[in-house]
């Protein structure tokens, strides 16, 4: 029997979430060699690097092993990193802002191992864009890779609403875009308000937002899972769009809502989301979600499962679970 960090019965381990006493928001779980490597936007080191780096091999006790990224001449803001691996090197994609006045833009840099040192590329992915967040990398079945981010729109288009969305594009090569982005989803939902009335654009706006893209392949169909909402609010969730090509065209459920949702006065805010995999093949869902006194958003885990081909989630939870995978 093992204790993991959670009570126990004679069966199996357990874990209660968080599963990081400490700021990780936007986690994303990247799991090599039998081992699980996480990334997140919190405070930076004290010499200013960024993106702390923590190592498990359990997905539940976690262990700080260093930071990713150094610093970047004019940056002042970092957000949201993931990294692919590919042809033997770590790719981290991440937005900076204030480097040459503008505000964030997509950028990857990269290393030799997921501990790092990451070195930025030098390499703006989506330049012609004012504002880009959220870089998701993703590898398909048939081996080609893609990238998931968000960007603004300031058309009504259909049930659209104003505000921040989903686009795709093909990686020519892991730090190139082909330069045809295609929609994926939009803000067309109350839920997804983050804030009535917000200066934007030279104008104002009721601005909605879609976040946080995180894909999986199932049953030869492709679900990008998207956080809505205020990130600071109790509005923030998780859903999920559908297609049968990365490219799209993405289709909403039938009974759209979120699969992810605050639990008032447990789970305030959960979101943003990425997916691993334990060594017996379970899926993980890895969020953030503030604590009570809204003082910390902390990662959490707990199983993604497929009823047919609908994603299903017991989740947020907040007490004790079985980690049926620690054996």
């Amino acid at each position: 029997m093992q204790q993991i960090r959670g009570e126990m019965n004679m069966a199996t381990a357990t874990y209660v979430n968080p599963v990081y006493p400490h700021y990780l928001a936007d986690p994303f779980v990247l799991r090599h060699e039998e081992l699980y490597y996480a990334y997140g936007t919190a405070a930076p080191s004290a010499e200013g690097w960024q993106f702390p780096i923590l190592r498990s091999t359990n997905l539940i006790d976690w262990k700080h092993v260093g930071y990713a990224l150094p610093p970047l001449p004019g940056a002042d803001q970092y957000w949201a990193p993931e990294v692919a691996y590919a042809d033997g090197r770590f790719y981290l994609y991440y937005s900076a802002h204030g480097i040459g006045g503008r505000d964030h833009q997509l950028r990857v840099a990269v290393s030799d191992h997921p501990t790092g040192a990451f070195i930025d590329s030098d390499c703006v992915l989506a330049p012609d864009d004012p504002f880009t967040i959220d870089a998701h990398p993703f590898r398909a079945s048939d081996g080609q890779w893609y990238l998931y981010y968000s960007r603004d729109f300031l058309s009504l288009d259909a049930d659209y609403r104003v505000g921040t969305g989903i686009v795709v594009d093909r990686l020519l090569d892991m730090t190139t875009l082909a330069g045809t982005p295609h929609v994926v989803v939009r803000p067309h939902a109350d839920w997804h308000l983050f804030l009535a009335q917000r200066p934007m654009y030279d104008s104002v706006y009721d601005w909605h937002t879609i976040e946080g893209a995180a894909v999986r392949e199932h049953n030869g169909r492709f679900y990008c899972f998207y956080s809505g909402g205020a990130w600071e609010r109790e509005n923030y969730g998780v859903s999920y769009v559908v297609a049968d090509h990365p490219l799209g065209l993405y289709q909403r459920p039938a009974e759209e809502a979120a699969l992810l949702r605050s639990v008032p006065g447990h789970v305030i805010g959960p979101g943003h989301n990425s997916f691993t995999e334990t060594a017996d093949g379970q899926e993980i869902i890895v969020y953030h979600a503030w604590d009570t006194s809204m003082s910390a958003r902390l990662m959490r885990i707990d199983r993604l499962m497929w009823d047919g081909d609908r994603p299903s989630l017991h989740a947020p939870t907040y007490t004790p679970q079985p980690a049926s995978w620690i054996k």
